[in-house]
C-alpha cells in the first residue's frame, strides 16, 4: 500500500496501512491425508442423555440416535429398516438447508444475532484493525500470524505475483468481449497444466506452493482479464506496492512510470476483501470441497468454486441491486417500490435478506461505513440516495421487519465498486479475489478431514422401473 500518512480513513478506525516487502514463511501442515471408515452409530433402545428417540410406526420399532454438536449422523438412520434387505431411512434436503456436511474451525456465523467470526474474531474488528493478507493466513493457518511471519508470509506472496508469459499468450485467445468472470475461471483452471506437481496433494510441501501461487496469481489474473475486456495492455505487479494497491496499479495504470493509488480507496478495497475472504459452506465453498474431494488438483477445484460464485444468485448479487436502484429511477419512486414489492407485483427487493442472517449483515454495517469515505474521495454514487430512503423504509415497514429482511453485503458493495471504477462484470471477479483465501482453507482442512470422502450424494430415484426396449419401427 502506498507508504506513510494517515488519510481519511482513519476518521473512521480504517487504517491506511505501509507498504512494503517481506519474507517467507511456510507454516507446517502435521496432518496426514487417509481413507476416512464411517461406522453407524445407531443402537436399539438405551437409556442415555444426548439422543433422539425415534419410534418407526411402520415396524413399531424404537431407536435411539445420538445427538452430536446439536446433529445426528445421517447414516445413524440406514438401520431404520422395514424389512432386513430394504437400503433404509434416508434423510431428503433439497438445496441443504438443514445438512451440516462437514466439521469446520474456519468461520462462525451466528445469523439470528448478526455475528460473523473468522477464526474466532469478530469480522468488525478484523475490517477495522487487519489488513487482507494478514486475515488471509488467520483464515489458511487458524491464528493470527507474529510481525516476523507476517512479513514472510507476505514476501512469499509478493515473490509469486507474476504470470507465465504463456498464460498472457492464453488468455490473449478470447474473444474481445468476453465475460471477465469467464476468462479468470478459465485460466484458473488452465494453471493445472502449467504447474503439474499441483496434483501432489498428499504432500504438504506442494500444497503450500499452490496455497502461495494461487493467493498471489489470481489477482494478477483477474486484472489480466479486465484489461483484455478494454483492450488495453497488461500491466506487471509491482512488488513495491500493497496487495490491493498492486491490484489498483495492474488495473488501472496508464502510461504513468510509477502509479500511486489513493490511499483511501486501498484501504476500502483491502476492507472488502476481508469481508469477503470467507463465509462458511456457501454454493461456491460448498463446490470447493466437492470438487476437491475427488482428490484433483486445487486450480481445478478453484475453477469449479468460481463458476459457482458467477451465478447471479451468488457472485451477481450486488450487479442485481444496481439494476433494481437503476429501475426505481429516483428517490419519490422508492415508495411505489416497496409498494409494488409488498403486493407481489413482479419487483423484488434485491440486497435484503438472507439464507443465513436473519438480522443485519455484520458485513453491510462495515461497508456502510467504507462507502462514505469512498464516496468523500470519487463523489457520491447517484444511486446512493436511492439506496438510503429505500433502507430507511424497509428497515421501519412491519411487512420487512417482521419477515427479517435487512441489508446484506450485496447492498452497497456494488455502489462502491462501481464508484472506484469497476463496471459490474467485474464484480464476481472482485468477489473471487479475496474468497481464494477461503476456498484453499476449506480444501486443506477437507483433505485433512479423516471423516470426508469423495462426495457422493443419494436421490430419490422418480422416474420409471425397468422396461423393455421397444424397437423403433413399432414406437407409436
Amino acid at each position: 500500500m502506498p507508504a506513510g500518512g494517515r488519510s481519511a480513513a482513519n476518521g473512521a478506525k480504517y487504517k491506511t496501512w505501509p507498504d512494503g516487502q517481506t519474507n517467507r514463511i511456510a507454516p507446517p501442515l502435521t496432518h496426514q491425508i487417509v481413507t476416512p471408515t464411517l461406522t453407524p452409530t445407531l443402537t436399539p433402545t438405551t437409556t442415555m442423555a444426548d439422543t433422539l428417540t425415534i419410534t418407526d410406526n411402520r415396524t413399531g420399532q424404537k431407536y435411539d440416535v445420538p445427538i452430536t454438536d446439536g446433529t445426528i449422523r445421517a447414516m445413524d438412520l440406514r438401520k431404520i429398516k422395514v424389512t432386513p434387505d430394504d437400503f433404509g431411512l434416508m434423510t431428503y434436503d433439497p438445496a441443504f438447508l438443514n445438512t451440516a456436511n462437514c466439521r469446520s474451525a474456519i468461520t462462525y456465523i451466528d445469523g439470528d444475532k448478526g455475528i460473523l467470526l473468522y477464526r474466532g474474531y469478530p469480522i468488525e474488528q478484523l475490517a477495522e484493525e487487519s489488513d487482507y493478507l494478514e486475515t488471509a493466513y488467520l483464515i489458511l493457518f487458524g491464528e493470527l500470524p507474529t510481525a516476523s511471519q507476517l512479513q514472510n508470509w507476505t514476501q512469499q506472496i509478493t515473490l509469486h505475483t507474476m504470470l507465465h508469459e504463456n498464460i498472457k499468450k492464453f488468455m490473449e485467445g478470447f474473444q474481445y468481449d468476453a465475460h471477465p468472470m469467464g476468462i479468470f475461471l478459465s485460466t484458473v483452471g488452465a494453471m493445472s497444466t502449467f504447474y503439474p506437481d499441483a496434483k501432489h496433494i498428499v504432500d504438504k510441501q506442494s500444497r503450500m506452493r499452490q496455497t502461495h501461487r494461487l493467493r498471489a496469481k489470481v489477482p494478477s489474473i483477474a486484472a489480466y482479464a479486465y484489461r483484455h475486456s478494454i483492450g488495453r495492455p497488461y500491466n506487471y505487479p509491482d512488488n513495491d506496492l500493497s496487495f490491493a494497491g498492486n491490484f489498483l496499479n495492474m488495473l488501472f495504470k496508464m502510461t504513468e512510470v510509477k502509479y500511486q493509488p489513493n490511499p483511501v480507496l486501498a484501504r476500502a478495497l483491502e476492507v472488502l476483501f476481508i469481508l469477503h475472504a470467507d463465509h462458511e459452506q456457501n454454493c461456491s465453498t460448498t463446490t470447493m470441497r466437492t470438487i476437491g474431494s475427488s482428490q484433483v488438483d486445487p486450480y481445478s477445484a478453484l475453477a469449479g468454486a468460481s463458476a459457482a460464485l458467477y451465478g447471479p444468485l451468488h457472485g451477481g448479487a450486488n450487479e442485481a441491486v444496481l439494476r433494481m436502484l437503476r429501475e426505481i429511477g429516483s428517490v419519490t419512486k422508492v415508495p411505489e417500490f416497496i409498494k409494488k414489492v409488498k403486493a407481489g407485483e413482479g419487483s423484488k427487493l434485491m440486497g435484503f435478506g438472507h439464507r443465513v442472517y436473519k438480522s443485519y449483515d455484520p458485513r453491510a454495517k462495515v461497508i456502510k461505513k467504507i462507502a462514505d469515505l469512498v464516496f468523500a474521495v470519487t463523489g457520491k454514487n447517484p444511486l446512493l440516495d436511492i439506496a438510503l430512503e429505500l433502507e430507511r423504509i424497509a428497515l421501519q415497514d412491519e411487512y420487512f421487519v417482521t419477515r427479517k429482511l435487512y441489508p446484506n453485503v450485496d447492498f452497497y458493495s456494488g455502489l462502491i465498486y462501481q464508484a472506484m471504477g469497476f463496471p459490474v462484470e467485474m464484480f464476481p471477479v472482485l468477489f473471487a479475489i479475496p474468497r481464494t483465501a477461503g476456498w484453499v482453507a476449506q480444501w486443506e482442512e477437507m483433505l485433512l478431514d479423516s471423516e470426508q470422502k469423495i462426495s457422493r450424494p443419494r436421490q430419490i430415484y422418480t422416474g420409471p422401473m425397468q422396461r423393455d426396449y421397444v424397437p423403433r419401427d413399432k414406437r407409436s
